[in-house]
């Protein structure tokens, strides 16, 4: 009986230390969208326009130091030209570009992660224009206290492949030098906390 009863008690105390333990690696973490920054830039053969884009929500999942899961929506509406071109601000808000009016965000969601060559790769579906496709894109992960922030380098975007079609020439044959690139850079710089 004493033995059955020791049994009991010590089953039961690495059940409770191994759920504390487990549940100290996992940490789920909220986006700090005021801190948090999207920067765009695109080009044409003349130049190129430069900007930003609000983060509007996030949410990030992490266990042991490794990031597992976790999604962040842009709100398209807040589409920024660094020059102050309302015109241009509106023209990427139209249906030539990314049609605001229809779709008024775009999302990133985080499928995984693994460290190649000491860099962490962050691999997850964007959705564009209700057009998702998976995008891997090299990020640095700083740790502080109750605070995690993602700083990704600069990753490209395919328009062409979430139908973004205005000047692109993978949807016409007659712009000679009249285009716009199909990809253009992402820059972000995401803040979450416990």
């Amino acid at each position: 009986m004493k033995i059955t009863k020791l049994f009991i008690a010590v089953f039961t105390l690495i059940t409770l230390l191994y759920t504390a333990s487990n549940a100290q690696g996992k940490a789920n973490y909220t986006a700090d969208t005021l801190s948090s920054t999207i920067n765009w830039k695109g080009y044409k053969p003349t130049g190129s326009h430069h900007g930003t884009l609000n983060l509007a929500s996030g949410e990030l999942k992490m266990e042991n130091g490794k990031i597992t899961g976790g999604s962040f929506i842009a709100n398209m509406s807040t589409i920024k030209d660094a020059g102050g071109s309302a015109k241009l601000e509106r023209h990427l808000k139209s249906e030539d570009f990314f049609d605001v009016a229809a779709f008024s965000t775009c999302k990133f969601e985080i499928t995984g992660s693994e460290i190649i060559d000491g860099k962490t790769m962050l691999t997850g579906n964007m959705t564009i224009k209700g057009i998702t496709k998976q995008l891997t894109f090299p990020v640095i992960v700083t740790e502080k206290a109750d605070t995690v922030i993602l700083t990704s380098e600069t990753f490209q975007v395919n328009r062409a492949e979430f139908n973004v079609k205005y000047k692109s020439k993978t949807f016409f044959n007659n712009l000679k030098e009249k285009f716009i690139k199909n990809k253009f850079d992402l820059q972000v710089v995401i803040v979450v906390v416990k």
